[in-house]
Protein backbone atom coordinates (compact mmCIF):
# COMPACT_ATOMS: atom_id res chain seq x y z
CA UNK A 1 0.00 0.00 0.00
CA UNK A 2 2.53 2.30 1.12
CA UNK A 3 4.61 1.92 -1.97
CA UNK A 4 1.24 2.08 -4.20
CA UNK A 5 0.70 5.55 -2.62
CA UNK A 6 3.92 7.07 -2.60
CA UNK A 7 4.23 5.94 -6.45
CA UNK A 8 1.80 8.24 -7.20
CA UNK A 9 3.22 11.63 -5.49
CA UNK A 10 4.28 14.42 -7.27
CA UNK A 11 7.57 14.58 -8.34
CA UNK A 12 10.29 16.46 -6.05
CA UNK A 13 11.98 19.30 -7.18
CA UNK A 14 15.68 19.73 -5.21
CA UNK A 15 13.73 23.20 -4.03
CA UNK A 16 10.34 20.98 -2.95
CA UNK A 17 13.15 18.43 -1.14
CA UNK A 18 14.75 21.19 0.66
CA UNK A 19 11.30 22.95 1.80
CA UNK A 20 9.92 19.47 3.06
CA UNK A 21 13.25 18.48 4.88
CA UNK A 22 12.89 21.95 6.82
CA UNK A 23 9.33 20.85 7.79
CA UNK A 24 10.29 17.81 9.12
CA UNK A 25 13.56 18.77 10.97
CA UNK A 26 11.40 21.75 12.54
CA UNK A 27 8.64 20.09 13.84
CA UNK A 28 10.11 16.86 14.85
CA UNK A 29 7.78 15.10 12.19
CA UNK A 30 8.32 11.17 12.16
CA UNK A 31 8.98 10.51 8.51
CA UNK A 32 12.16 9.32 6.33
CA UNK A 33 10.05 9.06 2.94
CA UNK A 34 9.64 12.82 1.31
CA UNK A 35 7.62 11.30 -1.85
CA UNK A 36 5.11 10.13 1.13
CA UNK A 37 5.31 13.36 3.13
CA UNK A 38 4.88 15.28 -0.51
CA UNK A 39 1.82 13.14 -1.23
CA UNK A 40 0.20 14.41 1.88
CA UNK A 41 0.41 18.11 1.26
CA UNK A 42 -0.54 17.18 -2.44
CA UNK A 43 -5.07 18.22 -3.06
CA UNK A 44 -7.40 16.86 -5.63
CA UNK A 45 -7.04 20.08 -7.29
CA UNK A 46 -4.07 19.91 -7.87
CA UNK A 47 -3.68 16.45 -8.66
CA UNK A 48 -6.18 16.87 -11.48
CA UNK A 49 -4.25 19.81 -13.01
CA UNK A 50 -1.34 17.98 -13.14
CA UNK A 51 -0.36 16.51 -17.25
CA UNK A 52 0.69 13.34 -15.64
CA UNK A 53 -1.23 11.02 -13.40
CA UNK A 54 -0.61 12.18 -10.01
CA UNK A 55 -2.44 10.71 -6.80
CA UNK A 56 -3.56 13.19 -4.02
CA UNK A 57 -4.00 13.12 -0.27
CA UNK A 58 -7.44 11.96 0.29
CA UNK A 59 -6.29 7.85 1.17
CA UNK A 60 -3.80 9.13 3.37
CA UNK A 61 -6.07 11.31 4.84
CA UNK A 62 -8.69 8.53 5.77
CA UNK A 63 -5.99 6.84 7.19
CA UNK A 64 -5.04 9.28 9.31
CA UNK A 65 -8.10 10.01 10.90
CA UNK A 66 -8.54 6.53 12.17
CA UNK A 67 -4.93 7.39 13.54
CA UNK A 68 -5.93 10.62 15.14
CA UNK A 69 -9.08 9.14 16.43
CA UNK A 70 -7.35 6.26 18.56
CA UNK A 71 -4.66 8.31 19.59
CA UNK A 72 -5.96 11.05 21.45
CA UNK A 73 -8.90 8.33 22.86
CA UNK A 74 -5.78 6.91 24.26
CA UNK A 75 -4.30 9.91 25.85
CA UNK A 76 -7.89 10.84 27.24
CA UNK A 77 -7.97 7.20 28.82
CA UNK A 78 -4.88 7.50 30.12
CA UNK A 79 -4.85 10.84 31.30
CA UNK A 80 -8.40 11.27 32.53
CA UNK A 81 -9.08 8.06 34.08
CA UNK A 82 -12.30 9.44 36.31
CA UNK A 83 -13.97 10.71 33.39
CA UNK A 84 -17.94 9.16 32.05
CA UNK A 85 -17.56 7.78 28.31
CA UNK A 86 -19.85 10.71 27.12
CA UNK A 87 -17.46 13.33 27.99
CA UNK A 88 -14.68 11.61 25.87
CA UNK A 89 -16.92 11.65 23.17
CA UNK A 90 -17.69 15.16 23.56
CA UNK A 91 -13.74 16.14 24.16
CA UNK A 92 -12.65 13.95 21.12
CA UNK A 93 -15.03 15.22 18.72
CA UNK A 94 -14.37 19.36 19.89
CA UNK A 95 -10.58 17.99 19.54
CA UNK A 96 -10.59 16.28 15.69
CA UNK A 97 -12.77 18.87 14.58
CA UNK A 98 -11.87 21.05 11.50
CA UNK A 99 -11.59 23.84 13.26
CA UNK A 100 -8.76 22.11 15.79
CA UNK A 101 -6.79 20.47 13.13
CA UNK A 102 -7.14 23.79 10.51
CA UNK A 103 -5.51 25.76 14.27
CA UNK A 104 -2.53 23.09 14.09
CA UNK A 105 -2.14 23.12 10.62
CA UNK A 106 -1.68 27.15 10.45
CA UNK A 107 0.42 26.84 13.71
CA UNK A 108 2.90 24.47 11.43
CA UNK A 109 2.79 26.57 8.53
CA UNK A 110 0.70 23.72 6.24
CA UNK A 111 -1.09 26.31 4.30
CA UNK A 112 2.78 27.15 2.90
CA UNK A 113 3.15 24.14 1.55
CA UNK A 114 0.11 22.71 0.14
CA UNK A 115 0.17 21.88 -3.60
CA UNK A 116 -3.01 23.39 -4.79
CA UNK A 117 -4.73 23.86 -7.94
CA UNK A 118 -5.16 26.93 -9.85
CA UNK A 119 -8.46 27.59 -9.20
CA UNK A 120 -8.58 26.39 -5.61
CA UNK A 121 -5.64 28.75 -5.15
CA UNK A 122 -7.31 31.84 -6.49
CA UNK A 123 -9.73 30.97 -4.48
CA UNK A 124 -7.79 31.13 -1.19
CA UNK A 125 -7.52 27.86 -0.55
CA UNK A 126 -4.61 28.12 1.22
CA UNK A 127 -6.71 29.13 4.62
CA UNK A 128 -9.65 26.78 3.60
CA UNK A 129 -10.46 25.08 7.32
CA UNK A 130 -11.51 22.19 5.48
CA UNK A 131 -8.00 21.47 3.39
CA UNK A 132 -5.73 22.39 6.45
CA UNK A 133 -7.78 19.74 8.33
CA UNK A 134 -7.96 17.30 5.53
CA UNK A 135 -4.18 17.79 4.79
CA UNK A 136 -3.43 17.78 9.11
CA UNK A 137 -4.83 13.95 8.98
CA UNK A 138 -3.14 12.98 5.29
CA UNK A 139 0.53 13.98 7.19
CA UNK A 140 -0.85 11.89 10.09
CA UNK A 141 -1.81 9.03 8.33
CA UNK A 142 1.69 9.15 6.58
CA UNK A 143 3.44 9.07 9.37
CA UNK A 144 1.94 6.26 10.31
CA UNK A 145 3.13 4.30 7.51
CA UNK A 146 6.59 5.44 7.23
CA UNK A 147 7.02 5.23 11.44
CA UNK A 148 4.57 3.19 12.86
CA UNK A 149 1.89 3.63 15.62
CA UNK A 150 3.73 4.79 18.74
CA UNK A 151 6.03 7.28 16.72
CA UNK A 152 2.93 8.95 15.16
CA UNK A 153 1.05 8.66 18.47
CA UNK A 154 3.57 10.84 19.96
CA UNK A 155 3.77 13.25 17.35
CA UNK A 156 -0.29 13.33 17.07
CA UNK A 157 -0.29 13.85 21.26
CA UNK A 158 2.11 16.79 21.11
CA UNK A 159 1.09 18.30 18.51
CA UNK A 160 -3.14 17.92 19.81
CA UNK A 161 -2.24 18.75 23.82
CA UNK A 162 -2.44 21.95 23.85
CA UNK A 163 -5.99 21.75 21.85
CA UNK A 164 -7.09 19.10 24.47
CA UNK A 165 -6.40 20.85 27.46
CA UNK A 166 -7.88 23.66 25.66
CA UNK A 167 -11.33 22.13 25.33
CA UNK A 168 -11.15 20.35 28.60
CA UNK A 169 -10.73 23.98 30.49
CA UNK A 170 -12.76 26.33 28.34
CA UNK A 171 -15.56 23.65 26.97
CA UNK A 172 -14.22 24.87 23.52
CA UNK A 173 -15.75 25.05 20.09
CA UNK A 174 -19.83 24.77 21.63
CA UNK A 175 -21.28 26.04 18.41
CA UNK A 176 -23.15 22.59 17.86
CA UNK A 177 -24.43 23.98 14.74
CA UNK A 178 -20.87 24.02 13.06
CA UNK A 179 -19.90 20.70 14.41
CA UNK A 180 -23.25 19.23 13.00
CA UNK A 181 -21.96 20.72 9.68
CA UNK A 182 -18.93 19.26 10.02
CA UNK A 183 -19.98 15.92 10.83
CA UNK A 184 -22.06 15.98 7.76
CA UNK A 185 -19.94 17.10 5.74
CA UNK A 186 -17.34 14.48 6.35
CA UNK A 187 -19.84 11.56 6.85
CA UNK A 188 -22.88 12.72 4.00
CA UNK A 189 -21.17 15.00 2.01
CA UNK A 190 -24.43 17.18 2.58
CA UNK A 191 -25.51 19.92 4.98
CA UNK A 192 -27.92 19.52 8.02
CA UNK A 193 -31.72 21.08 6.88
CA UNK A 194 -33.34 22.91 9.77
CA UNK A 195 -37.03 23.54 9.63
CA UNK A 196 -39.03 25.93 11.91
CA UNK A 197 -42.16 23.28 13.38
CA UNK A 198 -44.21 25.91 15.14
CA UNK A 199 -43.77 29.45 17.29
CA UNK A 200 -45.60 30.41 20.44
CA UNK A 201 -46.34 33.29 22.71
CA UNK A 202 -46.87 36.88 22.24
CA UNK A 203 -45.21 39.06 19.71
CA UNK A 204 -43.04 40.39 21.78
CA UNK A 205 -41.75 37.15 23.66
CA UNK A 206 -42.05 34.52 20.99
CA UNK A 207 -40.63 31.03 22.00
CA UNK A 208 -39.68 28.91 18.91
CA UNK A 209 -39.34 25.02 18.03
CA UNK A 210 -36.98 23.85 15.42
CA UNK A 211 -35.94 20.34 14.32
CA UNK A 212 -32.72 18.96 12.09
CA UNK A 213 -33.24 16.84 9.50
CA UNK A 214 -29.83 15.07 9.10
CA UNK A 215 -29.94 12.56 6.02
CA UNK A 216 -33.49 11.54 7.06
CA UNK A 217 -33.14 11.27 10.65
CA UNK A 218 -35.28 13.88 12.44
CA UNK A 219 -33.96 15.68 15.54
CA UNK A 220 -36.06 17.94 18.15
CA UNK A 221 -37.10 20.10 18.92
CA UNK A 222 -35.02 22.53 20.24
CA UNK A 223 -36.30 25.09 21.81
CA UNK A 224 -35.13 28.95 22.05
CA UNK A 225 -36.41 32.52 22.17
CA UNK A 226 -35.69 33.09 18.57
CA UNK A 227 -34.79 30.75 15.54
CA UNK A 228 -31.07 30.93 16.14
CA UNK A 229 -31.05 29.81 19.85
CA UNK A 230 -33.52 26.35 18.66
CA UNK A 231 -31.09 25.60 15.78
CA UNK A 232 -28.47 25.35 18.09
CA UNK A 233 -30.49 23.32 20.97
CA UNK A 234 -31.54 20.82 17.75
CA UNK A 235 -28.54 20.58 16.59
CA UNK A 236 -26.78 19.57 19.70
CA UNK A 237 -29.32 16.86 20.28
CA UNK A 238 -28.69 15.18 16.70
CA UNK A 239 -24.70 15.83 16.93
CA UNK A 240 -25.09 13.87 20.54
CA UNK A 241 -27.06 11.22 19.32
CA UNK A 242 -24.90 10.88 16.45
CA UNK A 243 -21.60 11.27 17.98
CA UNK A 244 -22.33 7.98 20.21
CA UNK A 245 -23.42 6.07 17.00
CA UNK A 246 -20.11 6.73 15.19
Amino acid sequence: MESNLKDSAPVLSRKRERELVVFIKGHNVPITDLSLLNLAFTHRSYANECSETVGNNERLEFLGDSVLGIAVADWLMRNYPNKAEGDFSKIKSAVVSEESLAIVALRLGIDRLLLLGRGEEGTGGRKKKAILADCMEAIYGACYLDSGFEATYRFVTTLMEDQIRLVLEEDWALDYKTRLQEYMQKHYKDVPTYTLVKKTGPEHNHTFYMEVDVAGQVFGPGIGANKKEAQQQAAKAAYEVLIKEK
